[in-house]
């Protein structure tokens, strides 16, 4: 059986990023840049003002000196005249700041008559004044490959009128559903039957990444409608199939993967819930074949299908954060697996505060909504008394701000 750690470890070796595209601006939002940017002119790109003011000789200054206005540059507008000796130049936010000023007098520091200013305040060199290339220097690193572009990189792009940007590729997610006992969304299930919630699931948590899905349907339990979707779904850059990954009679995910040329990398994980997972690769296609149970289904993706779909889309960061969180209660477990413990986090003054979000039966599909974090309970351990820290993954990220 594989351990958690070298399960996700092997995931992490195999895949690699899918490719590079280039893409309009807005389109690039929420998506990872694929080449280092650097500048390639100053920002700002001319000394300019930062307020609405008068652009003045420092050297003519003082508190109750007037001096004469002789210019009015407003933002967009560069002006050839030069502030002479005793003069001012009103000027708006943005403007090019005059030859010959060297500071700027903002409004409300001023008593304005019809062609004079008084200053009410001592001026100093370089005052309200944004000097060219002090955000951005022309040539400067900007933007690292790797990094995730959101509102401030996209405004730095726009800024330096990059139209296009090259980024990581959108990856399409192909997610497929198995089991003569389920129906789709909309049916009336009968006794017995089980609406496909898996599918709808998976494809909600693939668009969180950021990734493309899919849903191929429902391969029922017989040789030909597996091989007939699953060979669908390789057409995709990744496969995720849900159930019929055990060892039952009706269980022919893995035996037709094989027969379609999947190289299975593992089979079973010392993890629960969510012990039958395996994972495949066809060439450079990952498949990911997750236990039937919903939340063994939810659980499985976040810890091993997550983290690999943000490494082929170029994410730098690929794991959620690992803290440490205190057990509000004394919690018990059998040996030999890794327990995720879905649990409901709180701050306090000592940090991390967690309690079980209810019953941790597999089938009970509510703890999943209470809970915003996985402890991960050591495999080789037991019982795990009331205060004791254990490793927390953040589910919310909310979570990492009140820290």
């Amino acid at each position: 059986m594989t351990s958690f750690e070298e399960a996700r470890r092997t995931i992490l070796e195999k895949v690699a990023p899918a490719g590079v595209e280039r893409v309009l601006l807005l389109e690039a939002a929420g998506r990872v840049i694929a080449a280092d940017f650097a500048a390639p002119w100053d920002m700002p790109r001319w000394d300019n003002s930062a307020m609405d003011g008068f652009a003045v000789r420092s050297a003519d200054c003082a508190p109750s000196v007037f001096l004469k206005v002789t210019d009015y540059i407003p933002a967009g507008v560069s002006s050839e005249d030069a502030v002479a000796p005793g003069c001012a130049a009103r000027i708006m936010t943005g403007a090019p700041i005059p030859a010959g000023a060297d500071a700027v007098v903002p409004l409300e520091e001023t008593e304005q008559q019809e062609a004079t200013v008084t200053l009410l305040q001592q001026v100093r060199k370089g005052d309200h004044i944004r000097f060219a290339g002090e955000d951005v220097a022309d040539g400067e690193p900007a933007l690292a490959k790797g990094t995730l572009l959101g509102p401030p990189q996209i405004s730095l792009l726009a800024t330096f009128n990059a139209a296009m940007v090259p980024v990581y590729r959108k990856l399409r997610v192909a997610i497929l559903s198995t089991g003569d006992e389920l129906v789709e969304l909309g049916t009336e299930p009968k006794q017995s039957e089980i609406i496909n919630s898996n599918a709808l699931a998976l494809a909600a948590a693939v668009k969180l990444c950021g990734a493309e899905p899919t849903i191929l349907g429902i391969a029922r339990d017989n040789r030909e409608s597996h091989l007939s979707l699953m060979s669908e779904g390789l057409k995709a850059d990744v496969l995720i199939t849900s159930a019929g990954v055990s060892a039952g009679d009706r269980d022919l995910v893995r035996e037709t993967l094989a027969e379609l040329g999947v190289q299975e990398e593992f089979w079973k994980v010392g993890v629960k819930p969510g012990g039958p997972t395996a994972f495949g690769m066809k060439g450079s296609t990952p498949i990911f074949s997750l236990p039937g149970n919903p939340v063994s289904t939810m659980i499985t993706f976040e810890e091993f299908v997550r983290p690999a779909l943000l490494k082929m889309m170029g994410h730098a960061k690929m794991l959620r954060r690992t803290v440490r969180g205190r057990l509000a209660e004394a919690v018990r477990k059998k040996p030999g697996k890794l327990n995720f413990l879905r649990v409901r986090a709180t701050v306090d003054e000592r940090g991390y505060l967690v309690s079980t979000s209810g019953d941790q039966n597999t089938g009970i599909l509510k703890t999943m909504l209470a809970c915003n974090a996985l402890a991960l309970l050591p495999a080789d351990r037991t019982e795990f008394a009331a205060g004791e820290e254990v490793d927390l993954h953040l589910l919310d990220p909310t979570l990492e701000m009140e820290a």
